[in-house]
């Protein structure tokens, strides 16, 4: 078995988990992580204090992040590795989504408002807040069983209350990942598997996540065989977002030292 695994798709509670940077660093160590990658949705805020912890642990830390987009009206979500933290781009695109993502999110409490499931938006902390804190609230307000009752029936995609924001593209997140020196990937495939992804990786994408937590072995294999047969780098991690998604260890999913080599050419610390 190797002695080198990295987790490369975690979140911290700079966007929807519950750890924050530093104690997401120091859970890696003690579970004998020696790699990690912070990919919290629209934001690299993370790094700030995930480099200093990462240093003082002995970790190797690759930037990331992870965006949403749309394609065809099918949403596809992004990851951009290798990534220079300082790019204007980036950092502007970082905003753009964050912005949008406040809209959305009070036309979805607006929603829940209108069918008797009043929250306020100032009770609701969090730079880049997304539907698992509101979903929580609704937990806490007993207006939900559980996060997962809250998404099935009342915010997940195309349910009553949900909202889908104004769109972002793939073709505009994969220019700016790219102007910031990184690689795109196109993140969790299997969770759209009518989505015709031959025509997506026509694209200028870089690599496909192939390895994530609790993806079947017969889908991996789909996604490993598809990498291989389009030149493209193959990246894996468990999607870890702590008590937000319970059931999701850090490090479920992981890739060994070449593969992160390979990913993280540039800005790894």
């Amino acid at each position: 078995m190797t002695d080198f695994r990295a987790d490369l798709h975690c979140h911290t509670t700079c966007s929807d988990g519950s750890m924050t940077p530093v104690e997401i660093v120091h859970h890696a160590k003690a579970l004998g992580l020696a790699g990690l990658s912070i990919t919290d949705h629209d934001s690299i805020n993370a790094y700030a204090t995930a480099i200093p912890a990462a240093k003082e642990a002995g970790i190797l830390l690759g930037t990331g992040v992870e965006f949403s987009t749309v394609e065809q009206g099918v949403s596809i979500h992004v990851l951009g590795y290798d990534i220079d933290l300082q790019s204007l781009d980036l950092n502007g695109l970082c905003q753009q989504h964050i912005q949008r993502r406040h809209e959305r999110n009070l036309r979805i409490l607006e929603k829940l408002a209108k069918r008797g499931m009043k929250i306020d938006f100032e009770e609701l902390e969090g730079h880049t807040m997304g539907r698992p804190h509101i979903a929580q609230a609704m937990v806490e307000r007993k207006f939900a069983t559980s996060i997962k009752d809250a998404f099935h029936k009342w915010i997940g995609d195309g349910k009553p209350c949900f909202d889908p924001g104004i769109p972002i593209s793939t073709d505009e997140t994969l220019e700016v990942i790219h102007a910031a020196g990184g690689k795109a990937f196109i993140a969790h495939p299997h969770l759209s598997p009518g989505y015709n992804y031959n025509n997506l990786l026509k694209k200028p994408f870089d690599g496909i996540e192939c390895y994530y937590s609790k993806c079947l072995p017969d889908q991996e294999k789909r996604w490993v065989k598809l990498a291989r047969s389009k030149g493209l780098l193959m990246s894996g991690g468990s999607d870890f977002h702590g008590t937000i998604k319970p059931g999701i260890p850090l490090g479920c999913s992981w890739v060994g030292r070449e593969t992160f080599d390979a990913i993280f050419e540039k800005h790894r610390i």
